[in-house]
């Protein structure tokens, strides 16, 4: 399904803002229609198809997000990545970029926990706790400060016995 959009830009007397214009075809709106009376479509689908529609009808972004029960930002955001990137990205999750953070263990960092878990323990332990496996990472310079989750993630991944 192929969709026709348009963007109209129009000055205000402060600020110059681009309005995106919607004007689906009959078989975009049938598309989208046809999504709406589908019985399991993700209810973030539903709302995106009917501002969709409801743009396209020529209501203004605070009508459309009374009915359809968003917010206008909303209402702005879909209407900006339907003209911009089509409608199949409007009706989708926007794709994560890049990861939020790196990761705290590396591979290098990573095998020495495996290999340091399925070790004996140190002395005076009966097998190792994830707080000692954090501290002997920080103590070996692997890593600047690990927490107790990233350990037990981590070791949770392998099917070793971890140090039993």
């Amino acid at each position: 399904m192929e969709f026709l959009l348009s963007i109209r830009t129009e000055t205000c007397s402060m600020v110059e803002m681009a309005r995106y214009i919607i004007n689906l075809s009959e078989d975009e709106r049938l598309g989208l229609e046809d999504l709406l009376s589908r019985k399991r479509v993700s209810k973030l689908k539903t709302q995106r198809a009917q501002i969709l529609l409801r743009a396209d009808e020529g209501m203004t972004d605070s009508e459309v997000a009374d009915e359809v029960g968003v917010g206008t930002a909303t209402v702005e955001r879909i209407r900006k990545r339907a003209v911009l990137q089509g409608i199949g990205a409007a009706l989708d999750r926007k794709q994560q970029e890049g990861i939020s953070r790196q990761p705290k263990l590396d591979g290098r960092a990573e095998a020495h926990l495996v290999r340091l878990a399925c070790s004996k323990p140190p002395e005076g332990f009966s097998r190792w706790t994830l707080t000692l496996l954090g501290d002997k990472l920080v103590e070996l310079n692997l890593v600047d400060t690990v927490s107790k989750t990233t350990i037990h993630r981590r070791l949770k991944k392998t099917t070793s016995s971890h140090g039993r």
